[in-house]
């Protein structure tokens, strides 16, 4: 399950990004422009991102500049839910299973939760953290709505912070929530269902009690506005009252140990304003856009915005949960305010001038070359690599299937070999970057050697649909070491293309500097069109691969690509657009090529349909860019989905890791183990961090002696 973490993770509905996993709008993530992830993540974002720490593999950190999605994410008939009660590998109860409906504080995937019931506060935050002071951050395009719950529009980043859910996350586990809203949780032994019992104590930001007419509201609402909200939940059949304060949510399949987290990622909303009017006096809708200032029951409301410009926050400061131990020594900035820019330039320029408060680079150069400035040289300025362990994120160069161009792998296969990555990491990122290696890099949920155990008998039960590589070659990635390499990979992947029928002939091309009184002398035979040598089928078609990117800074990175790519006979281009082209070019599947991010948590789980799944090949929106319809891959994702145990999930995540990667979806990119930093020195931060993210605007605080230190040494 890639969680969208806690508060933390809810904090990422932003403009430019993509819910990893991503998720749909559980924790509202808005699934937007460039991409997260989740919940999918988009450097563009990253600064944004940074601000406020995740739970899994951020592929921003990895961007090499911003590229488009991500995010996160993210996956025919097998993955439709079974009918009800039927059985499946879901009905064997995991033998590790605690009592049965035993009222519990946490959930967790992996074993007992860290934190026991009765815990302080994380042992990761300050609890005693000042609070106070103004965070400035900076994102990339503009939104035009304040809901992130629906499909329309493209909503403000930071709302997550407006919205509390049932549960939290935790930034230093993989697998593991704790009870915010509820007050405890409990499941049957078969995970048929799952209760949640309310805190009395829960309150929307207008005083009024959170109940369970509201978490079930939610439910049924969330899920008719986002059609990935739909997908995600769309094993819980009902959410009924079944208690004075609790709500229960049966499920149409039993033994799937994520959904009771799943649920538990639930933002809640208030009935009341919902079924209200608006300023406007219509009835307020969720699946509309709006522009009204939402009321939520979250850590932070929003206090002024600059349609489509900025939108400031300001700390509740008698947030209901503020004593909890999932919230204390937490959210410690009395008002976070976001700015958006149309490029990464002039706010990196802001940043250096000390507007915005902090900077994550996405950017290998400008991390060795970009911070030659005084404020950084006076020591006004800090600049760090903090290490982060996590899976890293699948970022890649995605295939439309969708394309008759590239339905045959052996085209796939080919365009893989004629990417140079060490050459690009030497010349573009100054050797900085790693290549992934696979779909759960960097963990051990990751397919190594050749099958064995209980993975070789899962392949083998889809033996006859997967390329018989998969059992007899482990999968790596083309390596160019050597001075011959990369002319090698290139006549592998020529050798290739001609198998799958594609060869060179010499035909006209477009001329782009040829004017009127060019045409004119063309039409009557003075001057010719110029000729290249293309690949053609023999149905005279060529082999177009036009890559779709948003960020001019990208075309950098892959104009070599597509310089070698061409020297293949295939007509690659590339194709800039703005923000807006390119969410409704990807939702609405038009596009040949396109960089994607998909961010896996410890814990992978009913993501991964939406990812590679055959149902989600064909609806818009979903995570499923690739366009992947593949029944061996369908049924590995069940056993994903319904794995029994710890040693369960390992076999199937190998077995579907590598069927994925010899059937060559993608052209896997890079990542890099680390959060690059940078930021004013006006914050004081816990002596730990978590393992997974540097989480700055969740548990760092303003420090006003450092603010005067520094105001000082400016003349301010």
């Amino acid at each position: 399950m890639l969680r969208l973490a806690s508060l933390t993770w809810r904090a990422l509905s932003h403009a430019n990004f993509r819910p990893s996993r991503h998720r749909p709008a559980l924790r509202p993530l808005a699934d937007k422009g460039n991409r997260l992830v989740l919940p999918r993540l988009h450097a563009p974002a990253a600064c944004f991102v940074a601000l406020f720490g995740l739970t899994i593999a951020l592929p921003v950190l990895a961007q090499e500049p911003p590229s488009p999605p991500a995010t996160e994410t993210q996956p025919a008939p097998s993955t439709t839910p079974p009918p009800a009660n039927q059985a499946s590998p879901a009905d064997q109860v995991p033998s590790a299973a605690p009592e049965a409906n035993q009222r519990r504080h946490a959930l967790s995937l992996i074993g007992e939760p860290k934190y026991q019931a009765g815990f302080p506060h994380f042992d990761w935050v300050n609890p005693d953290a000042p609070k106070g002071g103004t965070l400035r951050g900076f994102a990339e395009g503009s939104f035009d709505s304040l809901n992130p719950f629906s499909v329309k529009g493209d909503p403000a980043g930071g709302l997550g912070l407006v919205f509390d859910s049932l549960m939290a996350g935790s930034p230093d586990e993989p697998s593991s929530e704790y009870c915010l809203i509820c007050e405890w949780v409990s499941y049957p032994a078969d995970f048929s269902s799952v209760t949640f019992g309310l805190n009395p104590k829960a309150r929307f930001q207008d005083g009024s009690p959170i109940t369970p007419e509201d978490v079930i509201f939610s439910f049924d609402e969330q899920k008719k506005a986002h059609p990935r909200s739909a997908f995600y939940y769309k094993n819980v059949t009902k959410a009924e009252k079944t208690g004075d304060n609790e709500v229960t949510f049966t499920f149409d399949v039993k033994g799937n140990r994520e959904l009771p987290q799943i649920v538990g990622q639930l933002s809640v909303l208030p009935k009341k304003f919902w079924e209200g009017n608006g300023p406007d006096g219509q009835k307020r809708d969720l699946s509309k856009t709006t522009m009204e200032i939402p009321l939520g029951s979250g850590v932070y409301r929003v206090k002024s915005i600059d349609a489509g410009r900025s939108i400031t926050y300001e700390r509740v400061k008698d947030y209901w949960a503020k004593d909890l131990p999932v919230a204390k020594g937490q959210w410690n900035f009395d008002e976070f305010k976001l700015t958006y820019f149309l490029d990464r330039t002039p706010a990196f320029e802001e940043f250096k001038s000390g507007k915005i408060d902090y900077w994550s680079e996405s950017t290998a150069s400008n991390w060795a070359t970009g911070y030659d400035f005084a404020a950084l040289r006076n020591g006004l300025v800090k600049k760090e690599a903090i290490p982060v362990k996590r899976v890293a994120p699948m970022q890649a160069f995605v295939f439309n299937q969708r394309r008759k161009q590239f339905q045959d792998p052996r085209v796939r296969r080919a365009f893989g070999l004629a990417f140079n990555f060490e050459e690009a990491n030497k010349k573009l990122f100054y050797n900085s970057y790693v290549r992934v290696g696979g779909y759960f890099d960097n963990s051990e949920l990751a397919a190594t050697g050749l099958p064995q155990g209980r993975e070789l008998e899962l392949l083998n039960e889809v033996k006859d649909e997967v390329p018989a590589e998969v059992f007899t070659t482990e999968w790596k990635n083309p390596v160019n070491d050597a001075p011959d390499s990369f002319r090698s990979h290139m006549r592998e992947a020529s050798n290739l293309l001609a198998d799958a029928g594609w060869k060179l002939q010499e035909v006209e091309v477009e001329d782009p500097n040829c004017g009127t009184f060019c045409s004119i002398l063309r039409s009557v035979g003075l001057s010719s069109a110029p000729k290249a040598n293309l690949l053609r089928n023999d149905k005279g078609e060529t082999l177009d691969a036009e890559f779709l990117i948003q960020s001019p800074e990208f075309q950098k990175i892959v104009l070599p690509y597509v310089q070698d790519l061409q020297k293949l006979g295939i007509k690659a281009s590339i194709r800039v657009v703005d923000g807006a082209q390119y969410k409704r070019r990807e939702d609405t599947r038009d596009y040949d090529i396109i960089v994607d991010n998909f961010a896996q948590s410890e814990s992978p789980g009913n993501e991964q349909r939406d990812f590679w799944g055959s149902a989600a090949a064909d609806r818009d929106g979903s995570r499923n860019t690739a366009g992947i319809r593949n029944p061996a891959v369908d049924k590995l994702i069940d056993k994903v989905v319904f794995a029994k145990d710890r040693e369960e999930l390992l076999a199937a995540t190998h077995a579907l890791d590598r069927v994925l990667l010899w059937n060559f979806y993608v052209v896997p990119q890079w990542h890099y183990p680390f959060e690059r930093i940078a930021y004013w020195d006006v914050f004081g931060r816990p002596e730990k961090l978590p393992s997974q993210t540097a989480a700055l605007s969740q548990i760092w605080w303003f420090d006003a002696d450092k603010q005067k230190a520094i105001d000082a040494k400016r003349g301010r």
